[in-house]
């Protein structure tokens, strides 16, 4: 229905204009009323004067720099041929374009023996690579039971840590609340000054535990004891040693 409206106005815009500009039919559609036209467009051929031929002049300062340049001379003689008063063998690259043309040759479209050689050593490189990978995932793997024993190990002796500084700390809150009859804050200045002069006393004992030890040792070593007293001994010592607050 849109189109049977549109129709009859493009045939009357193309009538309007048939006698403005000359419309030439290309192409008709299967529909009433409706033809697909473009302009006929005739564009006027380039003339290049070859008996006068627009040449710069070099030493002219009305002469733009574009026009004096080697790129120039080479468009000017490939358009005018021997008209353009250019020597040919001047617009030969120098020696200093020809090494930098032959660099960019070899850098960008090197021979086909040197394209297969950095394919070969490419692959030889990710080869190489890929069994280093495998390599170090097989050594992983294979000391992956040992890293298990020891990271679970780790983790128990963590887990019995915490629960020793757990200890340690109830016991010195039961000492705490002992020495001053009532319940302490573990922040408080009182509390810290009771469990630095608790571990100082501690450390005085171990220091004697450690010389009872060193004598009882000398004398066990100077004269034969009984060997069921001397187990019992070494056993108490041990304990003692476990345990500096334990009572002696």
């Amino acid at each position: 229905m849109a189109l049977s409206m549109l129709s009859p106005r493009m045939v009357v815009v193309c009538r309007t204009f048939k006698g403005i500009s000359s419309f030439t039919p290309i192409l008709s559609v299967n529909c009433p009323g409706f033809v697909l036209q473009t302009a006929t467009y005739n564009p006027k051929p380039l003339k290049i004067n070859i008996k006068k031929p627009y040449i710069p002049d070099k030493n002219s300062e009305k002469t733009p720099e574009w026009q004096k340049t080697h790129k120039y001379d080479r468009k000017l003689f490939g358009r005018l041929g021997s008209a353009s008063g250019i020597e040919p063998g001047s617009l030969w690259p120098t020696d200093e374009e020809l090494d930098k043309i032959i660099a960019d040759e070899n850098e960008w479209h090197p021979p086909l023996e040197v394209m297969l050689k950095n394919i070969a050593a490419r692959e030889a490189e990710e080869t190489k690579k890929l069994r280093d990978k495998e390599k170090l995932i097989a050594e992983n793997m294979a000391k992956m039971p040992k890293m298990m024993e020891e990271w679970r190990r780790a983790k128990q002796e963590a887990k019995q840590k915490l629960r020793e500084e757990k200890a340690r700390k109830a016991r010195l809150l039961d000492v705490a609340r002992e020495r001053f009859g009532h319940a302490v804050d573990p922040r408080s200045t009182q509390f810290l000054e009771m469990v630095a002069e608790v571990e100082k006393e501690e450390k005085k004992k171990r220091k004697l535990l450690k010389r009872t030890i060193r004598e009882k040792a000398a004398a066990a070593a100077a004269a034969p004891v009984n060997p069921t007293a001397a187990a019992a001994g070494a056993a108490a010592a041990a304990a003692a040693a476990a345990d500096p607050a334990a009572p002696s």
